[in-house]
């Protein structure tokens, strides 16, 4: 299996938790040089926190503890294509690569709405434009997705 596979695993291994610990399952990790240096699930119930999404949460809190703010040397692996609210947060810490499985308009096609290409959108149009893989583990992600939005509405 390859590196972004493995990475990509975790990153749904923790969308599963979150929907385990109450929220939507969404899951994000953060990896320099092939080690995973941070992880994070989505917690807009938990935290009570609609802004609480797996990796504008991630970003928060790494860059809270570590005091790093730039992250071009990082990859950021997101069990779903991050919504614009999480790309601009990639663009504005500059973000390295951004590694993704399902996509925004995978999910909304799910939830029965038309979807956007959040990432090429705001990458496209910001000065900071992180490289970005995706469809990595996709029918996996889908699934995890499928499960619970067949039971639940978006937040």
């Amino acid at each position: 299996m390859r590196i972004d596979e493995l990475l990509m695993k975790k990153a749904i291994e923790l969308a599963v938790s979150a929907v385990e610990h109450g929220n939507e399952p969404f899951g994000a990790v953060l990896v320099k040089d092939n080690e995973i240096v941070y992880t994070n699930e989505n917690q807009i119930y938990t935290a009570t926190d609609p802004t609480f999404h797996a990796e504008v949460g991630l970003i928060r809190n790494f860059c809270n503890e570590t005091h790093i703010v730039d992250l071009h040397e990082y990859t950021l692996y997101s069990s779903c294509e991050p919504c614009f609210m999480c790309c601009g947060a990639m663009v504005w810490t500059k973000l390295g690569r951004l590694v993704y499985g399902a996509s925004d308009i995978d999910l909304c096609n799910l939830l029965g709405e038309d979807g956007s290409r959040c990432s090429q959108i705001v990458f496209e149009n910001s000065s900071f434009k992180p490289e970005v893989t995706a469809g990595i583990l996709r029918d996996e992600s889908l699934q995890v997705l499928a499960s619970y939005f067949s039971h639940n509405t978006k937040g």
